[in-house]
């Protein structure tokens, strides 16, 4: 059943989202990226995937606004994600958007005060006494929308750059041209496809390898379970490096050393015409770095993305990574396209903050 919506004598209605509500979400999230250009295509597909995601908690961590005034539509949305740790604080992370008609009205105000309000009672049932801070990641190029996070007393914290190589460019690196040598696994190591069996094996190296990199948490069983089972998760261009036991010929693997996994958002060649394969995952074990390990493996899933038609490979990384992350890719042929910052507001627990969210 769908929540009452709460009246405001803006002319607006506040209410959770619910699965009713996905197509008028995918419209909002259109004409945003219309205006707003961050290259984020997202369809009813997608937002499906959210309604089950074990960090997100709709009927209290999301809402938004529908227009009464006019016909209804949905025009600004919030989400809270919890993560699955709290150590040393728990980064609780706050999504939103407010659709170019709407704004300068104070929508963007209030989805920030919800979100203040209604992360700390999720927060507390999860890490209760631990530490919490909502953290937005907002591109450089949006100043009105750092300038709004800023007047909410967010602290800009960390930068990333979004990153993308042109598999169909005439001057890829000789590793990935057309008729190039691919480069052969370093020695010990052996490459070998995602399949059920290896889940456990990557969900290992994804969370050994992001050990203290800024705000990674293990991702849980259960959070990973979800994001393999997604409709944007390419298996086949999901590959692990595995350490080749004594003799081996790749059936007998070793211990699980480097992860690179692949994924593929349709609704983003609907928009453009062009495939593109987000590598949303590259990760070596510590004790596995410094052999070229990552840099060969992602190099042939590269290969394997440009042989199978896709026109681009694209992927995130933390610029200040300790592990070099951004050079590594940058001597792949990688291109940075843009960059988001990280801003983060501590909250004090009971302070305020934890009235009911009817009573913005």
């Amino acid at each position: 059943m769908t929540p009452p919506p709460r009246s405001a004598p803006d002319g607006y209605l506040w209410r959770p989202i619910t699965a009713a509500d996905l197509e008028q979400w995918a419209v909002l999230l259109a004409a945003i990226e219309a205006v707003d250009q961050e290259d984020e295509h997202v369809g009813v597909e997608e937002l499906t995937e959210f309604l089950d995601h074990p960090d997100i908690d709709f009927p209290r961590g999301t809402t938004a606004a529908f227009d009464a005034a006019g016909n209804g539509e949905m025009v600004a949305y919030g989400m809270l994600q919890a993560r699955n740790e709290a150590d040393p604080e728990h980064l609780f992370w706050v999504t939103g958007a407010v659709h170019p008609d709407h704004r300068r009205r104070g929508l963007g105000n209030r989805l920030l005060n919800w979100a203040k309000q209604a992360s700390v009672p999720l927060h507390e049932e999860r890490f209760p006494g631990r530490p919490m801070s909502l953290v937005g990641n907002i591109a450089v190029k949006l100043a009105d929308t750092l300038a709004l996070f800023e007047r909410h007393g967010y602290q800009q914290s960390r930068w990333f750059n979004g990153m993308a190589i042109d598999l169909t460019a005439s001057d890829l690196p000789p590793a990935l041209a057309p008729g190039g040598s691919a480069p052969e696994p370093p020695d010990g190591v052996v490459f070998v496809p995602f399949t059920a069996e290896r889940s456990a094996d990557a969900l290992r190296v994804r969370n050994e390898s992001f050990v203290g990199h800024w705000g990674s948490t293990a991702t849980s069983t259960e959070a990973w379970a979800h994001r393999i089972a997604s409709a944007v998760f390419r298996p086949g261009f999901t590959y692990l490096a595995y350490e080749r036991t004594a003799g081996g010929d790749g059936a007998a693997l070793g211990e699980p050393l480097a992860l690179v996994l692949g994924e593929e958002y349709e609704i983003h060649q609907r928009a453009t015409g062009k495939r593109d394969l987000h590598i949303a995952l590259v990760g070596t074990l510590r004790a596995a770095r410094g052999r070229g390990i990552a840099t060969a493996l992602l190099t042939d899933v590269l290969r394997r993305a440009r042989a199978a038609g896709f026109d681009s490979a694209s992927l995130g990384v933390d610029s200040d990574s300790p592990t070099g992350a951004t050079r590594l890719y940058s001597r792949i042929g990688f291109e940075v396209q843009d960059t988001v910052v990280a801003q983060l507001l501590p909250v004090v627990i009971g302070a305020g903050n934890s009235r009911p969210t009817d009573a913005l």
